[in-house]
């Protein structure tokens, strides 16, 4: 007890009243992480959301015919894709088995591992012959 002694109730009552007051009270700390938050959302969040979905569709499009490299850098070409059967329709998902075929081999690989596409153009192919 004898350690807070420094501690007397003139002293607290001192410190209360030399205490900067602000009219706003808590105010500006909740506006300055409402604005952090705004500055995430629109500097991280939504940027990446975008780029994702233009991944899903540039995925989603991909062709018989069309040049990928996967995630792990193997560089094929597609020569089947065997799309998922749901509700009676098929329709593309990122679960889709798609074969490519890379030098003299063929493999098979998820749709949503596929890093990359780039559409073979007849342009390309007269240049590269």
């Amino acid at each position: 007890m004898i350690e807070h002694l420094w501690l007397t109730p003139t002293s607290i009552v001192a410190q209360a009243a030399a205490a900067p007051s602000s009219g706003f009270g808590g105010y500006p700390l909740i506006l300055d992480l409402v604005l952090i938050g705004f500055a995430f959302y629109f500097l991280l969040y939504r940027p990446q959301q975008k780029q994702r979905r233009q991944q899903e569709e540039m995925l989603r499009a991909v062709k018989k015919g069309d040049e990928v490299v996967t995630s792990g850098g193997i560089v094929g070409e597609v020569i089947y894709i065997k799309q998922t059967v749901k509700d009676g329709a098929s329709a593309p998902s990122m679960d889709d088995r798609i074969t490519i075929k890379s030098a003299e081999s063929r493999l098979v690989v998820e749709r949503g591992r596929i890093a990359r596409v780039s559409s073979k153009t007849p342009d390309t192919e007269s240049t590269a012959s």
